[in-house]
């Protein structure tokens, strides 16, 4: 089944390259009709040769296009009338790249009318031809999921007669959607008879994680009452990582604030949970700035780093810099990098918050922390790749323990890069217990729910004007 997914994904890139290609060679003829250049013109080996040339150029350009806006993120589980609406916009942009970079000079154009023209041609000769072999290649890869050569491995949540009638609904109307069913999890003591003689019966819900791995699960579908919030919340967070797709029953109230998002036509009403936090775009641009960005900073802050570097010295004895291991992406651990703020061997007792008034910062220290000059360091983590700019602060495993007995939900954090600054540090700032880390959790998590680019410069702005202000600790 592998082998056959490969070979409708390469279907689908192909197709799309193929239109490409095809689409620009096309324009080319069309353009010098459109410009009255055919009269005398002998279509040459080396014209062609040319030709040949700048299409697989044009046609690589749409592929790293398509693949920066997730045109190629879960090709299997495609709607035919959805790709072409979003073929069109994409299709827009890439022809107003190409026509200012290409096309803006063309020296055979007269007037803006003919500018026009070739704008106008090249857009829907591109835009016809792919969305004909893009919808060719989308009907071919729904035919083989209809036809069940291409199925994924689906785990039930639940055991009562709501899950029953899930997974009747799941089949009498879900079937373009390739969902296998390979057995239900109970989360209670009661299993519905008629269930268990559908689908065979796998371990509790507390081996979930296992069960994943073990069977190959690529969606869950929990199906237990809305109304269990703490339950599930509970799967959640032990499904936190999880590679497998994840889809909860919704409730009325939630259908009417609009969280409850129908893909297919006639599909069963689920809530995804969001599994692409950022577009490719916005991945690869956000990793850019933060590369460059701290590059620069490094470069162009250097007297910064080298003048507090010896106030750091001259306050206290001891080192510049101060080691500490966090946890990071994916709960890996990583050493994160300070100027030292606190005299040698402040956590001698063990690790412990810093407060207002902790005696163990020095003066030196104090001021550093009120202007986060003692952060700067960490600028070398955002470019190893440990940290981003803006991101959730990463904590120590020895906090991390006690927050999760109290907010199991704080493993979400570890879906993203830890930051340097945070929407948690702007609007709650330093935490100095337990249970205020829980406090500030909730804006972390707002953070992660709504990442963008956007939401990236208003928390740096925020920063900076806590740092002009002087608000820091």
């Amino acid at each position: 089944m592998q082998l056959l997914r490969r070979f409708q994904y390469i279907k689908l890139v192909a197709a799309d390259f193929g239109a490409a290609l095809v689409a620009w060679m096309c324009f080319y003829l069309l353009r010098k009709y459109l410009l009255n250049e055919l009269t005398g013109y002998h279509f040459t080996e080396g014209a062609l040769f040319d030709l040949t040339g700048s299409a697989v150029v044009i046609a690589i350009f749409w592929m790293v296009l398509y693949t920066l806006v997730g045109e190629y993120r879960d090709v299997f589980r495609k709607s035919r009338l959805a790709e072409i609406i979003r073929l069109a916009r994409v299709s827009l942009l890439g022809a107003v790249v190409i026509f200012f970079t290409l096309l803006l000079d063309d020296q055979g154009v007269a007037n803006y009318r003919s500018y026009y023209k070739t704008f106008t041609a090249y857009l829907l000769l591109h835009f016809v031809i792919s969305a004909i072999l893009r919808t060719l290649a989308v009907t071919s890869v729904q035919g083989q999921i209809r036809k069940g050569r291409i199925s994924f491995p689906t785990l039930l949540v639940g055991a009562n007669a709501l899950a029953m009638n899930t997974f009747h609904e799941l089949n009498r109307t879900s079937r373009h959607l390739g969902l296998r069913m390979v057995g239900f999890t109970p989360v209670g003591d009661s299993v519905d008879p008629e269930l268990a003689a559908a689908l065979p019966q796998q371990a509790g819900y507390q081996r979930l994680p296992a069960l994943v791995r073990a069977l190959g699960i690529e969606q869950v579908v929990i199906a237990i009452e809305p109304s269990e919030h703490s339950l599930i919340q509970g799967i959640l967070t032990l499904l936190e990582g999880s590679p497998a797709r994840i889809s909860i029953l919704p409730d009325l109230y939630q259908m009417l604030l609009g969280s409850v998002k129908v893909n297919h036509l006639f599909g069963t009403p689920l809530i995804e949970i969001k599994q692409d936090l950022l577009p490719v775009w916005q991945v690869v641009l956000k990793r850019m700035i933060d590369v460059v960005g701290s590059g620069l900073f490094l470069v162009l802050a250097c007297w910064v780093y080298a003048f507090t570097a010896i106030m750091v010295k001259l306050s206290s004895p001891g080192p510049v810099f101060y080691r500490q291991e966090r946890i990071g992406k994916n709960g890996q651990p990583f050493g994160i990098i300070k100027f030292r703020s606190m005299f040698v061997d402040a956590e001698k007792t063990g690790p412990a918050l810093s407060s207002d008034h902790d005696p163990r910062i020095t003066k030196w220290g104090r001021f550093m922390r009120k202007v986060r000059l003692d952060e700067l360091p960490q600028f070398w983590n955002v470019v190893k790749g440990d940290m981003s700019i803006v991101g959730p602060r990463p904590e120590r495993q020895f906090f991390i323990d006690q927050i999760v007995k109290i907010a199991p939900h704080y493993r979400h954090l570890h879906r993203v890069r830890p930051g340097l600054t945070s929407l948690g540090q702007v609007k709650y700032g330093y935490a100095e217990t337990v249970a205020q880390m829980v406090e500030r959790l909730k804006f972390d998590i707002l953070y992660i729910e709504n990442m963008s680019l956007a939401m990236d410069f208003r928390v740096l702005l925020y920063t900076l004007k806590i740092i002009v202000e002087g608000r820091g600790k």
